[in-house]
């Protein structure tokens, strides 16, 4: 069993930057992939980034030059830098780990990002 909790969401100006966090119940090692999705109002849920217990990473077309995961090991956390944010960023974000890039088994309550124009 796996908990995820998600803080670091907020309201933001286009342009402007936030870094949600997710905090993993244990060791991000034993996990062989985690990461970020996100679902905006109407859509459905999409990935956003996942990093692989190696360190490999995948990244949705849309963020690819804007946001970067990374990982405290030591802290069992997981973060996602995103910068240059848009209304289209606009969603709830939510961290999830399983055991494929696109295979999830747990999921985190979510974290609201909210971009203004």
């Amino acid at each position: 069993q796996v908990q995820l909790v998600e803080s670091g969401g907020g309201l933001v100006q286009a342009g402007g930057s936030l870094r949600p966090s997710c905090v993993v119940s244990r060791s991000i090692f034993s996990i062989n992939y985690i990461g970020w999705y996100r679902q905006a109002p109407g859509k459905g849920r999409g990935l956003v980034a996942v990093r692989g217990v190696t360190g490999n990473t995948l990244y949705a077309d849309s963020v690819k030059a804007r946001f970067t995961i990374s990982r405290y090991n030591a802290k069992n956390t997981l973060y996602l830098q995103m910068n240059s944010l848009e209304p289209e960023d606009k969603a709830m974000y939510y961290c999830a780990a399983g055991p494929g890039p696109r295979l999830v088994n747990y999921w985190g309550q979510g974290t609201q990002v909210t971009v203004s124009s």
